[in-house]
């Protein structure tokens, strides 16, 4: 192998290891008052990693082919970059209690870690190595999870995530069991010329789905979900419902194209049905919730749904729309999320009730949290709007026209259930509202760019146009 193409195919790994390794050694060495400036030095390291690593450049392989480098992967790994920079901004005046202000490097490092997973899981040109960045991805995933072992839910969350992590890692891998079985070898490009849809390659399929179904939360993979985002700090929430489930629905769609593409008929058929139930059980399951973590758990839930509206179609306009898609839900979750966290840290409410009267002393998050909704349910002209409408022309161009209208009858559903946040702020009256704030100036900042994010996207076309450049499909 030619190492010096080492660092223009792994530029991102090898950047964010070096992130990683600041991170801990100023965790390690650094004074009570440098510690001050920790939120500042993350924030400023992962923008920097992002500016280097930011424009896509060539293709390639690495190590015999088990790790890959393609224009499409890098596009990917830096919105996954700048949701986890938005993360770390909104996780700020969490970090600054009492109880976690000496855990903040551990915060840090282990957030970089599975983003750092996730980064293999997209490059990966081999189960084994794919294998490998999925666990690097959920192991720490489980320790942030637990975080606050001693508050709330937390431990019992970080329990649940890890078992059903493990049950799924292990069904996973039993379908990769018998790819190997099949074709001898782990290589995708080798398992897609030997493929020939045999009994026992359609069940290697079937358990490799649900092993990533689990980590996109489709239905019925999906159970540990609500009591996991409920009982997590809302920071790794957040995390949770859009970074981590951002890598698993891409990395799903290169696999089911590049390796599975021969079995097309096979797996379209499964996310025909598990699409169905994931936007519609989903929907109907947010409507009863009362707490805002569990709603939005249902709610990611549904999303995710839709996100595989443009896996359906397998082809490079459905990868566009996926990313596309990925982008914009990003940019609306984590506003929600951050205006959720910043009213949690202030005054502990985290019921929709407890929103009844925001708008009359806090506006700003008011609208801030409006417009995230609306763009969530998809009302124009938010970007929501158009990425929605570019995944359900994906799967409708490929002839799936019931399940578009399937969708479009539960995005009815789901313009309800957000309204009815909506009608709390703006609407329903309260004794005692949540008292006047300021939110900290991390939560400002990445509050503005998601909103930046929700208005401007939809309409700036150059946005979608530059990931349409570099996709691919079957």
């Amino acid at each position: 192998m030619d190492y010096t193409n080492l660092f223009p195919y792994m530029q991102a790994e090898i950047t964010l290891i070096a992130v990683i390794v600041l991170i801990f050694l100023f965790d390690l060495f650094a004074g009570a008052r440098a510690r001050r400036q920790f939120p500042a030095l993350v924030a400023g390291l992962l923008l920097v990693q992002l500016l280097v690593n930011i424009l896509p450049h060539g293709s390639g392989e690495l190590f015999g082919g088990m790790f890959r480098y393609e224009a499409m992967h890098g596009v990917v790994k830096s919105i996954l970059t700048v949701g986890t920079l938005l993360v770390c901004l909104q996780a700020t005046p969490w970090l600054r209690r009492e109880d976690t202000r000496h855990k903040q490097g551990e915060f840090y490092v282990l957030t970089l870690s599975t983003l750092l997973g996730m980064f293999f899981m997209i490059g990966a040109g081999n189960f084994l190595m794919f294998f490998l960045g999925l666990e690097l991805a959920s192991v720490p995933m489980a320790c942030l999870v637990a975080f606050d072992k001693y508050k709330g839910h937390s431990a019992e969350a970080g329990a649940k995530y890890i078992l059903c992590a493990l049950f799924a890692s292990g069904l996973m891998l039993y379908g990769v069991s018998f790819l190997y079985g099949t074709t001898g070898t782990l290589y995708f490009d080798d398992v897609a010329q030997r493929l020939d849809g045999s009994p026992l390659e359609v069940m290697a399929l079937v358990f490799f789905f649900a092993g990533l179904a689990f980590k996109i939360s489709l239905v019925p993979f999906h159970l540990w979900t609500a009591d996991t985002y409920q009982g997590a700090p809302t920071a790794v929430t957040a995390y949770l419902s859009v970074v981590s489930k951002g890598a698993a629905a891409f990395t799903l769609m290169t696999i089911l194209v590049k390796v599975f593409g021969p079995m097309v008929a096979s797996w379209q058929t499964v996310l025909y049905t598990v699409t169905v139930l994931s936007i519609t059980v989903a929907n109907l399951f947010a409507i009863r919730q009362k707490n805002l973590k569990r709603f939005f758990a249902f709610s990611s839930i549904s999303q995710a749904g839709y996100i595989m509206l443009a896996v359906i179609d397998g082809s490079a306009f459905g990868m566009t729309s996926l990313v596309f898609y990925v982008l914009v839900y990003l940019a609306a979750n984590l506003a929600a999320f951050g205006v959720i966290a910043s009213i949690e840290q202030h005054s502990g409410k985290v019921g929709i009730e407890d929103y009844n009267g925001l708008y009359r002393t806090n506006p700003r998050l008011t609208v801030v949290m409006t417009l995230a909704l609306f763009s969530l349910a998809g009302i124009p002209p938010f970007a929501g709007f158009f990425s929605k409408f570019f995944v359900f022309a994906a799967a409708f161009r490929n002839g799936f026209h019931l399940l578009v209208f399937i969708a479009l009858l539960n995005t009815v559903i789901s313009l309800y259930y957000y309204l009815l946040i909506v009608k709390a702020m703006y609407i329903n009256p309260s004794e005692h509202p949540i008292p006047a704030f300021r939110s900290e100036r991390g939560v400002r900042i990445s509050l503005v760019c998601c909103l930046a994010g929700v208005l401007l996207l939809g309409v700036v076309s150059a946005v979608y146009d530059g990931i349409n450049a570099f996709s691919f499909g079957l």
